[in-house]
This record gives structure tokens, C-alpha cells and sequence, in this order.
């Protein structure tokens, strides 16, 4: 009897460090900056985490979610206060990620592969605009802090506006469909 108590009690003891730990995002010291391309210019400026946590075990990413405040989209490249509302207003529009109606976008962790040299290729599913996607892209980590630069294709997510995928003769007009979140994550 007492043979199986201490089974029982090394059991859940190894049961216990093989789950994954919960660890919150620190959303203060976190940040996504977005780089939004076109024929002759880009433009710049962030998108804030509403909340964010990683699932980690053994030092690997195994599950976990961030979800955007699409609401916040800012710029921070243009000095004119005018022309930089009237771009934040059309991002935030029917033409771009309608945030009246979807005020946040979302990621979710399926697998990752182990660190190796502080990298590890993560993938999940992206949802912008109620559109969900698979994505994957790699990760560094330095110490308490995960960063990725990710491509997302906006016309999988119904993002149409000056995309080229969608209209023809936009000549100098077109926007990329490709634009680059710049992710920063601290525990």
C-alpha cells in the first residue's frame, strides 16, 4: 500500500512539470508596430495588445493567444496632424479592417518547434476581419522577451482596398497586399 502511495504521489509530481506554464504578457513593455507598403512611400505606426499570454514548457512556446485592440491602429510616421487622422480613419474603415465591427484581431499558438540558437518556427491561426488563416513565421527569444517580424497577406483576410489582387489599373495607386507586423512580447 505504501509502494503505490509513492507511485501515486511521483506520478503527479511528473505529471505536474509536463504541463505547460501560463505566463501573461506584460502589455506595458510589449508592442506591434505595423509597415504598410506602396508604390513610392510605406507608412508606419502600432496596433496595442489588449491582452496576451504564451503557454510555455520546458522553455518552448506550446500553446497561447494574443489579441489586437484594432481600435488603437495609430501612425507614427507622418508629422501633419490632419493627413495623419484621415489615414488612421480610413484604416479603421469598411475599406480596410472595419473596426467598428471587428475591434479586434487575434492569434493563437497551434505548435512551435524547440529554440535552437534562440529561434523556434511558431504556427497558429491568425483571424483579422472574422477571416481565419494559418500562418507560420519564427520567433527569437532573449531571455524574457519573444520578437517576430511577421508578412500578412491582407488580401486573405478581405482587406481589398488599392490591392491589385482585387482591381485592375490601379497603376501607382496599389498598395501591397503584404504588410509586416513587428512583434515585441515581454513576460
Amino acid at each position: 500500500m505504501k509502494t503505490i502511495k509513492i507511485l501515486a504521489v511521483l506520478f503527479l509530481a511528473g505529471a505536474l512539470n509536463v504541463s505547460a506554464q501560463k505566463s501573461e504578457i506584460n502589455i506595458g513593455k510589449s508592442v506591434v508596430e505595423w509597415t504598410g507598403k506602396k508604390i513610392g512611400g510605406a507608412h508606419k505606426g502600432e496596433v496595442k495588445i489588449k491582452s496576451a499570454y504564451l503557454d510555455l514548457k520546458n522553455g518552448e512556446i506550446v500553446g497561447g493567444t494574443v489579441l489586437l485592440d484594432m481600435t488603437t491602429i495609430s501612425n507614427t510616421d507622418l508629422e501633419d496632424k490632419s493627413y495623419k487622422q484621415k489615414l488612421v480613419g480610413h484604416l479603421k474603415s469598411d475599406d480596410f479592417f472595419a473596426v467598428e465591427k471587428y475591434p479586434t484581431a487575434s492569434f493563437e499558438v497551434i505548435k512551435s518547434t524547440q529554440f535552437n540558437n534562440g529561434k523556434a518556427s511558431v504556427s497558429g491561426k491568425l483571424t483579422i476581419k472574422g477571416k481565419t488563416e494559418d500562418i507560420t513565421f519564427d520567433v527569437s527569444k532573449n531571455d524574457l522577451e519573444y520578437s517576430a517580424q511577421v508578412e500578412v497577406d491582407r488580401s486573405k483576410f478581405d482587406v481589398r482596398y488599392g490591392s491589385d489582387s482585387f482591381f485592375d489599373n490601379l497603376g501607382d495607386k496599389a498598395i501591397d497586399d503584404i504588410f509586416i507586423l513587428d512583434i515585441k512580447l515581454t513576460l
